[in-house]
């Protein structure tokens, strides 16, 4: 397994996590994805328009502003990671798998795709799995401008070898790493439906 070490930015509720089980793996294909939150395109001229259809330039529109706003919540993830390594992790250096934050970015992005805002309607709450439970390390809002309809919690696990029991009560300097696996809990804020849980390797 190839680390790399996790970007240095700048300076509720209980977890799902904590009442539900594993489950198997499941993925959404970019083709799943719907929303309504979309912003329309701008107006074009009769040859633009018989060249690329409307259908085709929102489509193209939207992707593009999807994709954008992923890149923001992987960012935004890698930040509250680097930002819980000194108080909440104990460690000085954190490291993730290669392109790990890209692929949960991505996971992400993919579980949002058939709510009705998508990505922009999501509450992510970032968890690290311990032996005494999840130890929560940060959120993240990628519309803050959007009522969050659903929660996602992150829960990332950490390479034992990289973090031997007791450790960290001690020693402030070490390096901590993150396993490939993680684990994807989604709940709808306003609905009874029971939390789905994914676990990703």
């Amino acid at each position: 397994m190839v680390y790399t070490a996790a970007l240095l930015l700048g300076h509720g509720r209980p977890s799902p996590v904590q009442m539900i089980g594993k489950c198997s793996v499941q993925r959404l294909s970019a083709s799943d994805r719907t929303g309504s939150c979309g912003r329309r395109g701008s107006v074009d001229s009769c040859d633009e328009m018989e060249k690329n259809p409307p259908s085709a330039v929102l489509d193209s529109g939207l992707e593009q502003e999807e994709g954008l706003l992923q890149q923001d919540v992987t960012r935004q993830i890698e930040r509250c990671l680097s930002e819980a390594k000194a108080s909440i992790l104990h460690c000085q250096v954190l490291l993730l798998p290669r392109q790990m934050s890209a692929r949960v970015g991505r996971d992400v992005a993919h579980s949002s795709a058939d709510e009705p805002c998508g990505l922009r309607g999501a509450s992510i709450k970032v968890y690290l799995e311990t032996k005494d439970g999840p130890k929560s390390l940060g959120s993240v809002s990628p519309d803050p401008g959007v009522t969050p309809t659903f929660e996602l919690s992150v829960v990332f696990k950490a390479d034992d070898d990289g973090w031997p029991p007791l450790k960290h009560i001690f020693v402030t300097h070490k390096v901590l790493k993150l396993r490939a696996e993680y684990r994807l809990v989604k709940r709808k804020l306003y609905s009874n439906a029971s939390p789905v849980v994914c676990d990703f390797y």
